[in-house]
């Protein structure tokens, strides 16, 4: 949403908004002059927006139906279209490269848009998070192309016609909407129907669609080989189906990352862009905060931040933290999102965080949804099979690392955790 905002203000247009909370996205957007209210009163929209004639709302399905300024837009007759709408129609005039996926896409979609504009390619990129390259979410350097994210989540995807487009997974997720992974499978395969008829798809390898492939030191169409890790960053070659080419650099720990960056690469380079500038480009790269972001980064003491709030995803990290410190001592701090979220993969949360050497467990934090009897995090805490775990509140978290040994900690989820890292950060700098 607020990467839309960034548009329409680039655009020309007037822009305010509604939030549930302030946080560092809401005073970027007030920096640039959008007026931000916290409290659902429609006495706190100026009245200048209140003319349906010239006045458009967007929103995202986080809006609850019960929600009275929504009500109100509805009741006066308001042109409302969903936030996924409106990306489709700001795309329809353009070259459309979309990244779907149950992870990866963000991190995906940011490395593809850098890639794009260090080529010089006209695009606007679209990101689900801050760009560390650009401390924006959006990337504008010409209208001819738009990079977007093909969220899945309520189906918002099909609204998307893309010319080329990725898929990086098809986990089970978002069972609260499908109501088991075959309907989200199905969601997925009516998507790859959007895709233009003279369109490219490009599927990560051992999926079970046919595209052009890409994964690492495997035989896919696109694949990273010969890699090795200098100065914590991936050195590697990519094999394509045009040859071999040599000595690229990547800085994000984690095979997940690497695999996105692979498809990054493909996409940019079915689109004309030439290997050179793809090397500089991605060498050049430097992340999306909340993802596998350094805080803190000493001999002694690493504190990383991560926006992973599904099993595979907190795997991933697991493997990149473990890639890069192979012999120190870890503790997670986890959040979980969504009480739905939670019943759903529980086991598949247990396992993934009982790999860590020690795990500190928040509440749930419910974001849309109203509580679900009998699934907390004490439930969820007693599934770990790991000793050295504790159910905290947000308030112990310093407390608690203080206590601990360990030498890297990890703060994992998508709920409001992100706004406790200041507070580490600041306690532990040295």
């Amino acid at each position: 949403m607020s990467a839309l905002a960034r548009y329409f203000i680039a655009n020309g247009k007037e822009v305010a908004g509604y939030d549930k909370t302030p946080t560092g996205i809401t005073k970027s957007l007030e920096d640039l002059g959008i007026a931000i209210h916290f409290e659902d009163d429609i006495k706190k929209v100026s009245n200048e927006f209140l003319n349906p004639e010239n006045t458009l709302i967007i929103y995202t399905p986080a809006i609850p139906k019960n929600h009275d300024e929504f009500n109100y837009f509805k009741e006066n007759n308001f042109k409302i279209l969903k936030r996924s709408t409106v990306l489709g129609e700001i795309t329809k005039q353009t070259v459309c490269l979309a990244v779907a996926g149950t992870h990866g896409k963000t991190t995906t979609t940011s490395i593809l848009g850098h890639l794009l504009n260090v080529c010089d390619v006209p695009v606007t990129a679209f990101l689900g998070g801050i760009s560390e390259n650009y401390n924006s979410n959006l990337i504008i350097n010409g209208t001819e192309v738009t990079v977007v994210e093909a969220d899945e989540f309520d189906r918002s995807f099909l609204t998307l016609s893309p010319d080329l487009a990725c898929i990086t997974s098809m986990d089970a997720d978002h069972l609260d909407i499908y109501g088991n992974a075959d309907e989200l499978i199905k969601t997925f395969k009516d998507f790859l129907e959007r895709i233009k008829p003279n369109g490219k798809l490009f599927v990560k390898n051992g999926l079970p669609l046919k595209g052009i492939t890409y994964g690492i030191e495997d035989e896919s169409d696109y694949s990273a080989q010969n890699i090795s890790i200098e100065n914590g960053s991936y050195v590697f070659d990519i094999n394509t189906p045009n040859g071999i080419y040599k000595n690229f650099k990547f800085s994000l720990p984690g095979r997940h990352n690497l695999s996105n960056a692979i498809v990054a690469l493909a996409m940019a380079a079915e689109y004309g862009c030439s290997f050179d500038e793809l090397a500089r480009g991605l060498e050049s790269y430097k992340g999306v905060k909340r993802r596998f972001t350094y805080q803190i980064k000493t001999e002694d003491f690493v504190f990383i931040d991560d926006y992973a709030h599904h099993p595979e995803e907190i795997n991933a990290v697991h493997q990149a933290v473990r890639e890069m410190y192979p012999n120190k001592k870890v503790l997670a701090i986890f959040q979980p999102h969504l009480f739905s979220r939670t019943k759903d993969f529980s086991d598949g949360f247990a396992e993934s965080l009982s790999k860590f050497d020690e795990i500190l467990l928040l509440d749930i934090y419910p974001a849309r949804e109203i509580p679900i009897e009998g699934v907390t995090s004490k439930w969820l805490l007693n599934k770990i099979q790991n000793s050295n775990k504790k159910l905290i509140q947000k308030s112990e978290i310093i407390d608690e690392i203080r206590k601990s040994k360990a030498q890297i900690i990890l703060t994992i989820g998508a709920g409001d955790i992100g706004a406790e890292v200041k507070y580490i950060k600041e306690a532990f700098h040295v």
